[in-house]
């Protein structure tokens, strides 16, 4: 039975930096781009989703320790982009995980009461044989990949099998493609159907003129994702990129003297 958007909460979402990246080589963002563009900034996120029944937060970031080890820049812990928002990461209950990569899965010490939302295919994978080779693992830390093994033994991670909802106008989507198992989240705001892409989408240069992001398991699998991205959003301008500044620039701070926070919708 189809429900209706009536029918159903909208959501307040927020994009949180944390990090960022400057000056980094076209070739090493966009597959077979021309060397000779100019250099591309990266920034680091996570996300926030609220009403006033329910508060869920999209991926956990990293540390300063990772930071300074894999030479990003550290601007703030993400607890402390949440505090912000009035949000105690102690006291989150529910934290998807869109994929395992040391820039999501990290901070996992923060969010002692959360219930972890993952993919069965992105456990598999990030446990599995394929993580043999290098160019695969390379954005895995181990210590947090068995962390979260430490936490189904714990009974605190919720695994789904593809496109299952969370809560209602909250959904998750597998997108393989930048690994085997990576979901992204699909929430209902007043604006619409918003789309927390993750990295099933990088950049919007990605989505707009079918590009691939370098790193990538499945590049079929992640071009596929992009028509998902597509059809799952309400507008193009509703599909949120895992790691563009164009996030920062195009929606409006939410906070004063805060440059690290928008609102989404």
């Amino acid at each position: 039975m189809m429900v209706l958007h009536s029918t159903l909460p909208e959501y307040e979402v927020y994009a949180i930096k944390y990090a960022e990246l400057k000056g980094r080589h076209p070739t090493e963002i966009f597959m077979g781009a021309d060397p000779h563009e100019a250099a591309v900034d990266m920034d680091y996120y996570v996300w926030l989703i609220r009403s006033p029944e329910r508060t869920i937060v999209v991926d956990m970031g990293f540390n300063r320790m990772i930071a300074e080890r894999r030479g990003r820049q550290f601007l703030r812990c993400p607890s402390e982009g949440l505090a912000a928002l009035g949000v105690d990461a102690g006291t989150v209950s529910d934290v998807i995980i869109s994929h395992m990569h040391y820039d999501h899965v990290g901070n996992y010490a923060l969010f002692p009461k959360a219930t972890f939302h993952l993919q069965d295919d992105e456990m598999a994978f990030a446990t599995g044989r394929l993580m043999r080779h290098r160019c695969l693992c390379a954005a895995y830390e181990v210590e947090d990949v068995c962390s979260i093994v430490r936490h189904v033994y714990k009974g605190r991670v919720d695994f789904h099998n593809g496109d299952e909802e969370i809560a209602p106008g909250i959904s998750v989507h597998l997108a393989p493609g930048h690994t085997a198992g990576l979901q992204f989240v699909r929430v209902l705001t007043a604006k619409g159907w918003l789309v927390l892409a993750t990295d099933a989408c990088h950049y919007r240069r990605h989505l707009e003129k079918n590009e691939v992001f370098p790193l990538v398991t499945n590049v079929a699998g992640l071009l596929e994702g992009y028509r998902k991205l597509r059809q799952l959003s309400s507008s193009p301008d509703l599909v949120i990129p895992g790691h563009d500044p164009w996030t920062m620039a195009a929606f409006p701070k939410c906070i004063p003297e805060d440059e690290l926070i928008v609102r989404l919708a």
